[in-house]
Formats: structure tokens, C-alpha cells, sequence
């Protein structure tokens, strides 16, 4: 067993956690889900408190989720764990990183100013604009800034007429003033998720819809299967996934009628397509990379030693 000690910041009970969690300590002896909503920061001591532990006197942190929902509660609870970046602890994604994709509008933009293909995308607070954005799409995805798993989406039709086009954005701004309208476009019944390693490669599994959902995320009644994108996609998911220097992420990708597109870099990335698409064990293949980075490091700040 390695003298690490190496803390998942998770959801307690969820399957990802807790299968990160036990490749951690099948491979180091120690255990630690953190629960953010028990984090205590005190900046005079510079002490960030989970349940008695100090979290700035760890080897090292794994983000695996920040909450059950993203929200800008999940930005400030990233900004709590900079404090133990600052205090030395390694923390895989940074939490800088993060901090550019929970936001779907920063993600977005971050994506379309290096040229990644989108769906066609409008950002407007005018009820006007957002009519005519309807118009102009026929059918249009309404997302909040702030969501997984097409959670808080709705999709509003032109077909269904004028009046019930304005009071179903009425309603959607009521909660999202600032509103993020994507072109509804044809998935072909599925889409795939690309993982990507300490900015590698690792393997796609696909998201198959079921139930006619518009969607194929899982929450909607989707499923995995093994993907095989063309060596086109995968470059393009690269270069999407290398704008944000994450650890481990995925990348959404849709093959349409008039070519693939990105949906959005993951925040965080999920563990389950790639085990049961791929029958790939990504949690352990994660858990490996950041003892890896851990060894590297410490090798690196021995020779500095040397040198002074």
C-alpha cells in the first residue's frame, strides 16, 4: 500500500464515488468521500474542515462531483477548494478548470471562439429575440446555464403557434433570465461520449435514446453501447477537450445530416458509459494516472532539492 492519502469529493452512496473511492483504497489503504455541503472554510487559520479532517493536509484530491445539481453554489464551493490547491494538495481537475465548464454559457463560448462545430446557439434576455430564434430553427432546445443531464431543458416547437411559443419562454426566463437557445437538431436516436485521460484518448461509448425522447441521456430512459467514432471526430473532440486542461472528461459528440457536432466538454466526466459501453474501468485507470502525476511530482520537487 502507498503512504498516500487521497480524498474523493463526491456524492456519498452514488455509484462513481464510491467506485472511485474503492480503487483509491485498493491501491493506498486510506478512504475519504468529501461531502462539500460539511465543508467548513476558515481563511484566518487557512483550515478547510470536512467532519474533523483537514483537507489541506491531503496528498492530493479527486473531484468527481461538486453537488447533486450544478449551480452557482457549485462555483463558490470549487473557490473553497483552491484553498487547498494553495496549500500544496494536487487537485485532479484543477478547480480552475472546472470552473469554465459548470457554466454552460463560459463552456460554450470558450468551444465556438476556437472553432469547435455547435449546433446553432443563441444567447438573448429579449422574449422578442428568443421568439424569432423559434422562427428561425423551427425547433429549439432552452437550456439553463446551470444543469446535467438535459435536467431544466425543454424544447419549444414553432409548429405549436405563436401564443404558446411566448408563454413557454415566459415561463423557461421566469428561472433563466439570461437564455441559451440551441437548435434542435436530429441525433439519429444516439450520441457519444469521448473520454479523454490526462489529455488522452481512452475509447467512446455511445448514449442509444429510448422511449422517443428527444434526448439520450440516461435520465430519459437512454442506454449505453460501444461507440467507434472516425479518426475526424476524435481530433475534434481532442481539440475541444484541450481548452480546459482537465484531468479526465468527456466529450459530447453527435454525428448529424450536416456533420458531427459538440454538445459540451464535461465538468466532470462519468464513469459508467465507459464500463458498461466499453467494459472499461476508468476509475482505476484515473486512480493510476494520479498516482502517476504524484510520483512525478515528487521525483520533480526531489531534484529541486538536490539543485538548492
Amino acid at each position: 500500500m502507498l503512504n498516500l492519502k487521497i480524498a474523493v469529493v463526491g456524492l456519498p452512496g452514488k455509484w462513481s464515488t464510491e467506485t472511485l473511492a474503492d480503487a483509491i483504497e485498493n491501491k493506498t489503504g486510506f478512504r475519504m468521500i468529501v461531502d462539500m455541503d460539511k465543508v467548513n472554510l476558515n481563511l484566518e487559520s487557512r483550515t478547510l474542515m470536512h467532519q474533523g479532517d483537514n483537507l489541506c493536509e491531503l496528498d492530493a484530491i479527486i473531484i468527481k462531483k461538486i453537488g447533486s445539481q450544478y449551480s452557482p453554489n457549485s462555483l463558490d464551493r470549487l473557490e473553497l477548494l483552491r484553498v487547498a490547491e494553495s496549500s500544496g494538495v494536487k487537485i485532479f481537475s484543477r478547480p480552475e478548470n472546472i470552473l469554465r465548464l459548470i457554466d454552460r454559457l463560459s463552456c460554450t463560448v470558450t468551444l465556438r471562439n476556437a472553432d469547435i462545430p455547435m449546433p446553432a446557439t443563441i444567447i438573448t434576455e429579449v422574449i422578442d429575440e428568443a421568439i424569432a430564434a423559434v422562427d428561425k430553427f423551427d425547433a429549439a432546445i432552452f437550456k439553463p446555464h446551470y444543469s446535467t443531464k438535459a435536467r431544466g431543458m425543454c424544447v419549444i416547437s414553432k409548429k405549436d403557434g405563436r401564443n404558446k411559443v411566448r408563454k413557454e419562454i415566459e415561463a423557461f426566463k421566469t428561472e433563466n433570465p439570461m437564455m441559451y437557445i440551441q437548435q434542435k437538431v436530429s441525433l439519429g436516436g444516439r450520441d457519444m461520449g469521448l473520454m479523454f485521460l490526462g489529455g488522452h484518448y481512452l475509447g467512446a461509448y455511445a448514449r442509444v435514446t429510448k422511449n422517443n425522447a428527444w434526448n439520450t441521456t440516461i435520465n430519459s430512459g437512454g442506454a449505453y453501447a460501444p461507440a467507434a467514432p472516425s479518426a475526424d471526430i476524435i481530433a475534434m473532440a481532442n481539440k475541444a477537450q484541450e481548452l480546459f486542461k482537465m484531468s479526465y472528461t468527456t466529450v459530447d459528440v453527435a454525428e448529424t445530416d450536416t456533420g458531427a457536432t459538440v454538445f459540451e466538454v464535461s465538468a466532470f466526466g462519468g464513469f459508467r458509459g465507459g464500463k458498461e459501453g466499453l467494459n472499461l474501468d476508468v476509475a482505476e485507470l484515473y486512480v493510476d494516472y494520479v498516482l502517476n502525476q504524484l510520483a512525478q511530482n515528487s521525483i520533480s520537487n526531489n531534484l529541486i532539492q538536490r539543485v538548492i
